[in-house]
């Protein structure tokens, strides 16, 4: 049986398929199975590969089969040539997430660990699916990994990335306050004076924090701000015992003040709103098993006006 990832392309380019799958499982058996070939012969048409390209192409270690930077360099168009054969054949190949042992690497903050993450993978292991998670970092490397192949999608606001990028909005963001329920001069109201005033925390793993920041600034509002934290993990336990304001995203912020003894406040000084939004690179925009995960997202977190997706050439 030929794997529907085969298709039609044409027999001596095939080889090129194992190359992509054992780059994205970082396995060789999960490679084979996917593609429905024996070990013997995946063996043999890797070995024809290190051969053609003079290079060991992935080495084994206690992480599974890392490819070497020669392989890192022919991913991108080994993937073109293979999306330009499926093109000219009129080929579409599916992806059945039942049975696709696909490893998909989502970058994120620590945020959506708590409100995307959970809910993303109840869908995924109620439907029976094979697919793995891995969860990345949001960091200065985003895009570079968005365009190597090395991250499927960003999940989240990612400002700064350039051309040869999509992006679909999911929904939009505002601004809330923590404050503790027993604060001791914060009754029913939270003012823009007392936020002046009061002492807060800055959380800076949120991808918003400079957007907060000069919102602040340019508003001349110069925020005490005693407490950095690299993340979200310990700020409610933080506020409920302290006189600290935390000012977070609403859809964090809502979570986190469920777990302790808090209040929420809707922010009393001009913050803007954001979008958060799902991202890939333009090289992947066909890729079926990633249109599947963008799919899944969209239907998940988009809210009830859907947004175009767009090709970005600035954020």
């Amino acid at each position: 049986m030929i794997d529907p990832q085969f298709g039609t392309i044409p027999r001596d380019a095939r080889i090129l398929v194992l190359f992509d799958e054992i780059y994205r499982t970082q396995s060789m058996t999960r490679a084979a199975a996917q593609l429905d070939l024996s070990q013997p012969t995946a063996s043999i048409w890797l070995a024809k590969l290190r051969h053609e390209w003079h290079d060991p192409l992935f080495v084994r270690t206690s992480t599974g089969m890392r490819p070497t930077p020669r392989a890192d360099a022919l991913i991108g168009p080994v993937r073109e040539a293979l999306a330009l054969l499926r093109r000219l054949s009129g080929d579409t190949p599916g992806f059945d997430p039942t049975s696709a042992f696909r490893n998909f690497r989502i970058c994120m903050t620590d945020a959506s660990h708590v409100t995307m993450l959970p809910r993303l993978l109840a869908v995924m292991r109620a439907s029976g699916s094979e697919v793995r998670l891995d969860a990345l970092p949001i960091s200065a490397a985003t895009a570079h990994m968005l365009e190597s192949g090395d991250a499927d999608l960003a999940l989240g606001f990612v400002p700064g990335l350039g051309a040869g990028f999509y992006a679909q909005q999911l929904y939009m963001q505002d601004f809330i306050c923590l404050v503790n329920a027993k604060h001791p001069r914060i009754g029913s109201t939270f003012t823009g004076r007392a936020y002046r005033e009061e002492a807060h925390i800055g959380i800076l793993s949120s991808a918003s924090y400079p957007m907060l920041q000069s919102a602040l600034k340019s508003q001349r509002i110069n925020r005490r701000v005693q407490l950095e934290l690299p993340g979200f993990l310990g700020v409610t336990a933080i506020v409920s015992s302290t006189d600290l304001i935390a000012t977070v995203p609403r859809i964090i912020g809502e979570e986190l003040a469920r777990a302790g003894s808090v209040r929420v406040f809707p922010c009393p000084v001009k913050v803007p709103s954001f979008p958060v939004k799902q991202y890939w690179h333009t090289r992947y925009h066909h890729d079926p098993g990633i249109r599947w995960l963008r799919d899944v997202c969209a239907k998940l977190f988009m809210q009830a006006s859907p947004t175009r997706v767009r090709s970005k050439s600035a954020a």
